[in-house]
């Protein structure tokens, strides 16, 4: 067995999240869960022998509330995500999947940067169908119930190779994974649509199937890289947009007010 680290995951107490933290625990990291609710998450972490913080990345001010109850670890793992069925604005102002997917990730390794080693961010094949406008985007005034879980994606992805160069003479190391397509209840909805996402994930594979690539990445020491369930898969051109990441970074900068 290698060396045991400390490792943080968001989103920890169920589908991906829970079935990452309880591989983690299981190669002997010392794991802390991060949840919402304070009873589902006390469960989880009692089952799988994790430590729990409660803590969400819904704002500004809930971010900075988890970076500053966060214990000090070595690995982030971002995997807390949202795929809405409508356009909710979140106290900031922002379309939620997009702070939550995109925004609260940013900001969570800037504030956390001195501190971290490694930063493993689940990702989505979806990005590929991604279309990102910095001015409608943010606020959705372009929302989709499909299109803007994958533009949140792609945005996400857009940064991680922007934090490689950030970090590279830190030693501080980040990549992205696509678990593959499992049967969790992300995107849960009602209607007719909801009734077509219900059935065909009963075709798919568990979350808890989930667990072994996202945690080999946690102890990788490559960098930048995107993986497609374990395998290293080439970019996208659209994820490689230079131009857009490098506006998506300010603005990032800009509207979440760090140096």
């Amino acid at each position: 067995m290698g060396e045991a680290l400390r490792v943080a995951v968001t989103g920890g107490n169920r589908g991906v999240g829970r079935a990452v933290a309880a591989e983690a625990v299981r190669r002997g990291h010392r794991v802390v869960i991060v949840a919402r609710r304070p009873d589902a998450g006390a469960a989880a972490a009692r089952e799988i022998g994790a430590e729990l913080v409660v803590g969400d990345l819904s704002s500004i001010a809930a971010v900075r509330k988890l970076r500053d109850t966060l214990p000090e670890v070595d690995v982030l793992v971002h995997n807390a995500g949202v795929w809405p069925s409508r356009r909710v604005l979140n106290e900031d102002g922002f379309e939620q999947a997009y702070f939550t997917n995109h925004l609260a990730p940013f900001l969570l390794n800037r504030m956390l940067e001195g501190r971290l080693r490694r930063v493993v961010q689940v990702s989505a094949g979806l990005y590929v169908t991604g279309r990102v406008d910095p001015e409608r985007t943010p606020t959705g005034d372009d929302f989709h119930a499909v299109h803007t879980y994958a533009n949140t994606k792609l945005a996400n992805l857009l940064m991680v190779p922007l934090f490689a160069e950030r970090w590279r003479e830190s030693g501080v190391t980040i990549d992205a994974v696509h678990p593959g397509v499992l049967r969790t209840d992300l995107g849960a909805r009602s209607g007719v649509f909801g009734f077509l996402l219900k059935t065909l994930k009963w075709t798919l594979k568990p979350a808890g199937k989930s667990g072994p690539p996202v945690a080999d990445l946690i102890t990788a020491d490559g960098t930048g890289r995107y993986f497609h369930v374990k395998k290293e898969t080439p970019l996208k051109p659209k994820a490689l947009d230079a131009p857009l990441a490098s506006r998506l970074w300010a603005d990032a900068e800009k509207l979440l007010d760090v140096p």
